[in-house]
């Protein structure tokens, strides 16, 4: 499977880049801020042509290039508990965290919804680019927040001890776990998405992350602290 990731210009969120090879339709997963044109000198490279943007949660971070991306041809997939964020993601923010992006980009931020939304169940398959998507339903870090899994692995991975891919979003990172205390978020919902949907993932899984590197469930399963007393 290829896979780039693209680091957006703020937060250091993941946007990642999926296809089953060059010159075949891609997915493209979370592209926040900063990342269109990154996006499009990938997809000319690898002559690829988007069939979907699957997102992982509804936070602007993760989000915020998804119209531009998406153009008005292609669909945009999130979890149906999360689709209330994409009528206005940076009304979310609060005014002091958009004042400080438009500072920083030197520009007013402005915000169109995807013509096309299509919205994802748990437990659902996915048939896109040529490639199978299985969703989880992960709430905690938002109401819809979602991980989406590949029975494939990125060329160039050794697949000695690794089968799986895992886009988690802001559900696991590497030695940590995404945060709870913003609007929508749910320390008790966190626990019982770690307990039922992470750890009973096979330590075969290759994980990219929303945000910071790549990681397996393997090294996760047995550093990760938020892992740690809970029964899978």
């Amino acid at each position: 499977m290829f896979v780039r990731s693209i680091v957006a210009d703020a937060f250091g969120t993941n946007c990642y880049v999926l296809a089953p090879g060059p010159g075949e339709e891609c997915l493209v997963v979370d592209p926040g801020i900063g990342v269109t044109d990154r996006v499009a000198e990938v997809l000319a490279e690898h002559r690829l042509r988007p069939a979907a943007v699957l997102l992982t949660h509804g936070h602007a971070d993760h989000v915020w290039s998804v119209t531009p991306v998406c153009g008005g041809t292609t669909a945009a997939y999130i979890h149906g508990d999360d689709r209330y964020r994409l009528e206005d993601p940076l009304a979310l923010l609060g005014e002091p965290v958009r004042a400080a992006l438009e500072q920083q980009f030197g520009r007013a931020a402005t915000w169109r919804e995807p013509e096309t939304v299509v919205e994802v169940t748990d437990r659902q398959t996915l048939e896109l680019a040529g490639l199978q998507v299985d969703v989880a339903h992960a709430p905690g870090h938002t109401e819809g927040s979602v991980v989406f899994g590949l029975p494939a692995l990125p060329h160039g991975i050794p697949a000695d001890d690794l089968d799986r891919t895992v886009l988690s979003g802001d559900v696991l990172f590497a030695g940590s776990i995404g945060r709870t205390d913003l609007a929508g978020g749910d320390p008790a919902a966190m626990q019982r998405s770690l307990r039922d949907v992470v750890l009973p993932m096979a330590d075969s899984t290759l994980v990219l992350p929303g945000h910071g590197p790549a990681t397996t469930m393997a090294r996760e399963r047995t550093t990760n602290p938020y892992l740690q007393g809970l029964a899978g």
